[in-house]
Parts: structure tokens; C-alpha cells; sequence
């Protein structure tokens, strides 16, 4: 958008008296090729434009979106939502754009994925179909996709801020169903990052595949746990999905100004015990959750949420940070112009301790090793969570014992935190889609391997 035209719809914004003004303009070519059952199941490339206007009287927000650049229609949407709260019509205040905009290019390393042909991305489909089925004549179905889009971003507000951003993710996933004597098991990955079509040119395709179906394979075979509380030792890596839903959500300043939390007030207070630290990233290079500017416009931060047990700091945005009372973190994010930003995680997770994988299991007599945890839900308010665990198996007397499936951990993340007494070495992060009150935004998970000395762990 030219400085001009966003300066004219800002001082329409500021002229019906809204304290601060925004327009979010996007433009994401998206594209997607998936394979199932070695037949192309789809392939598609599309383009979606659009700009969001937001007006902030106070602490009210008040959003709009629309396809339709042209500048009398945007003047239009400003009286609309001014006319629904009451605002009168004057004269604003001056406006001036602070430096020079400047439309950022593909770097060097990157390869635009908009210059690669779905042929070049259903080899690599291919090829994982092929290795996940040279597994076992027990695998019975094998889905594949690969991923990408390219987004130009603008952000223009009435404090002067001229930005634009120019964002690139690609992700790969599969997933491999195994089936024997009318049962079956389906495990998967899907790792992504923030990169172009050299992501997949340097992705581990036939290991991602094999790992899958081996996986599948086990767990086809393997039995049940009993379900009771016990200690449970956690797998790094996807297993910080649990930190992320059942504690992440209730440390954004979303759900602290609404006071649906069981984190309100308590900034300086132990939460966890001193053996824990917890970091919400936005800077990490390439990984899937990083970004460039939030949707505000700020510099992403490393911020520390829990520092050895001691709550620090919330995630916040301009709305959030403002009626909290607390510093912005650069967590401003929505899933596309159609959506008004509000506090969001970018990469969470717990930070590597100093205990050892065989410590944590020494003096468990029956337990369970949740190696890679599937999908599961959670209440935001609460913090209550229900999450499969895709790869699990029985401690006992202190060693890895069998296999079992269909086991489920269930808790409460405030009560839960204070009893991971034990953190690895070995973090790992792990790509994920977040779903809040801003869309879908791409986030990184992850943790080093942990102990919880007691959760409730369903069966059956």
C-alpha cells in the first residue's frame, strides 16, 4: 500500500476520535500437494488478499475487513464502526510516517516456493509413500503432503509505524495407518519451518517415513495400560504440546485481562518447582513459530515466562499489555487480515535441564514413558487437559518395559507444573497449528524429556 493512501485512511480513523489506528494488509499465495493411497488426492495454489482496519477507543476494539482496497470504501468501513460506538466526527491530529519504507526481498538462501512445480513436490511424496510401505505389508494406507505459503505483509498505524514483511513457512507430514486382524494404528510426523522449497530438499524424507510406520507397527501390536495415577515420564520434542495448551494459553495477557486464568496475580510467585524454566521464543532462526515483526508491527523477543519455578512475565499485545499493566512482548498475532491480533505464543517450551533419562526412571516401580504425545483438548480458562499419548510404554522396577496404546493423560496445568521434578538434557522442538480467539497461527512445541511424579494416566 503507498504511504500516502495508508496515511489518508489513518487520519479518517483518527478524525472520528479512536485513539489508535491499524491497517493490515496481506497478500498469501498458499499452495498444497497431498498424495494419498499413491494417487494425487490434491493440488492446490491459490491467492487470498485482504486489509483489516482496527480502531482502539481506550481498551475497545473495533475490527472490519474487506477484499476492496479502494481508499472511499475503507474511509467507509472507519464510519461504520466509529458510527456503532458513538464516535463523533472532528478534525485529527497530524500524522507522520516514521522513516522510509522498505519492501523486504527473498534472502540469498531461500527458494522461493512459488517457483517450484507440484511435480518437484509429489516426488518427495512419492518417495515417502514408497519407504513407509516397504516397511511391512501391514501398513495399509500412507498420506502425505508438502506444504507452503508465501505472505507480503503491510502494517501501517497512527503512531507513524510504515512496515511491511514478507513471511515464508513450508511444512511436510505423513501419516501411516498399519492394520492387523481388523485393528489399526495411525502415527505420524509433520515437521515444518520457516523456509522455502530447501526445506524439503534437505528434509529427512525416507527416515520421517520409516519412523512413522515403524511406530505405527508397534503400537498395532502392543497392549493397554492401567489406568490410575502414576508417575509419567514425558517424551521431549511434541510433548511440550501439554506446557504449551494447558499453560502457555493461561500466561497470555488474553486470558489474564479476562481473568479466566489460574495465573492472574501471580507475576513473582512460585508456580513450579526450581528445576523448571519455561521461554516463549519469537526469535529462534527458521523455526516454524519465529517470526520477523509480530502483527502489531513489534521486534519478536526471547521472554522468559518461568524462571527455576518463579512465574516472570505474561505474553502479551498492545490491548492485553495496556489493561494488565505489563510490558509488550511482541506476541501480537492473528491468522490473517480477517482477524484482530490478540496475545499469542510463538516457540514454547520448556528449557533443558541436567537430570538423565535413567535417573528419571530409577525408583519408578509402575509408571509410564509417554515418548511422542498424539492430539488431545484443554480448556483455556482452566487449564484442564485430555492427551493421547501416540507412542507409550509401561515403566517397571525402574526399566522400559512393553508397549501400550490407547493411554491418555489427564490433569489440570497449574497442578500439574509443580510436580515435574526432573528435566533432561535433550530439548527438541516440534511445528503445531494453534487455534484461538485470532485463527490459526503457526507455533513451535517443545521440551526436553521430563518426569511428572504423579498424573492421571487413562486405559483401559
Amino acid at each position: 500500500m503507498q504511504t500516502n493512501k495508508a496515511h489518508l485512511i489513518l487520519e479518517a480513523g483518527l478524525s472520528r476520535k479512536a485513539d489508535f489506528v491499524e491497517i493490515f494488509e496481506e497478500e498469501t499465495r498458499s499452495s498444497s500437494v497431498s498424495l494419498r493411497d499413491r494417487k494425487i488426492e490434491q493440488s492446490f495454489a491459490g491467492i487470498d488478499y485482504g486489509i483489516g482496519i482496527r480502531l482502539i477507543y481506550g481498551t475497545d476494539v473495533l475490527y472490519a475487513h474487506t477484499n476492496n482496497e479502494d481508499p472511499e470504501h475503507l474511509i467507509s468501513l472507519i464510519d461504520l464502526l466509529a458510527d456503532s460506538r458513538g464516535a463523533a466526527k472532528g478534525k485529527g491530529q497530524a500524522l507522520v510516517f516514521r522513516g522510509d519504507l522498505k519492501t523486504p526481498s527473498f534472502p540469498a538462501q531461500i527458494t522461493d516456493p512459488r517457483k517450484i512445480s507440484p511435480d518437484q513436490k509429489l516426488e518427495i511424496l512419492y518417495r515417502a509413500d514408497q519407504t513407509a510401505r516397504a516397511t511391512s505389508l501391514h501398513i495399509v494406507q500412507v498420506s502425505a503432503s508438502a506444504s507452503d505459503s508465501v505472505s507480503k505483509i503491510g502494517i501501517y498505524n497512527s503512531e507513524g509505524l510504515a512496515l511491511e514483511d514478507l513471511r515464508v513457512r513450508s511444512r511436510f507430514s505423513i501419516n501411516v495407518a498399519a492394520e492387523k486382524e481388523g485393528e489399526r494404528f495411525v502415527a505420524s510426523e509433520n515437521p515444518g519451518a520457516r523456509k522455502g522449497f530447501e526445506f524439503f530438499a534437505s528434509l529427512p524424507i525416507e527416515q520421517l517415513s520409516k519412523t512413522a510406520a515403524e511406530r505405527a507397527l508397534m503400537m498395532l501390536s502392543a497392549g493397554y495400560i492401567e489406568g490410575k495415577k502414576m508417575p509419567v515420564v514425558m517424551g521431549n520434542g511434541f510433548g511440550g504440546v501439554i506446557f504449551h495448551e494447558a499453560c502457555g494459553h493461561p500466561l497470555e495477557t488474553e486470558a489474564i485481562r479476562k481473568k479466566s486464568s489460574p495465573f492472574v496475580d501471580k507475576l513473582g510467585q512460585p508456580i513450579a518447582q526450581a528445576c523448571l524454566t519455561a521461554i516463549d521464543d519469537g526469535t529462534i532462526p527458521d523455526s516454524w513459530g519465529s517470526i520477523s515483526v509480530d502483527d502489531e508491527g513489534m521486534a519478536p523477543q526471547k521472554t522468559v515466562l518461568i524462571e527455576n519455578g518463579i512465574l516472570k512475565n505474561y505474553l502479551s499485545d498492545r490491548i492485553g499489555a495496556e489493561e494488565v499493566g505489563v510490558a509488550r512482548t511482541g506476541s501480537g498475532r492473528r491468522e490473517s487480515y480477517m482477524y484482530a491480533p490478540v496475545s499469542r505464543m510463538r516457540n514454547t517450551y520448556i528449557a533443558a535441564g541436567k537430570d538423565s533419562f535413567e535417573d528419571m526412571l530409577t525408583g519408578v516401580e509402575y509408571g509410564l514413558f509417554a515418548k511422542k504425545m498424539g492430539g488431545g483438548s484443554v480448556n483455556p480458562s482452566t487449564g484442564e487437559f485430555n492427551f493421547s499419548v501416540e507412542e507409550g510404554y509401561v515403566i517397571r522396577n525402574g526399566k522400559i518395559a512393553e508397549p501400550v496404546r490407547g493411554a491418555t493423560l489427564i490433569g489440570k496445568g497449574d497442578e500439574i507444573l509443580p510436580k515435574i521434578s526432573m528435566v533432561g538434557n535433550d530439548l527438541e522442538l516440534a511445528a503445531g497449528m494453534c487455534g484461538a480467539a485470532s485463527g490459526s497461527v503457526p507455533v513451535t512445541v517443545g521440551q526436553p524429556t521430563l518426569k511428572v511424579d504423579e498424573i492421571l494416566v487413562g486405559g483401559r
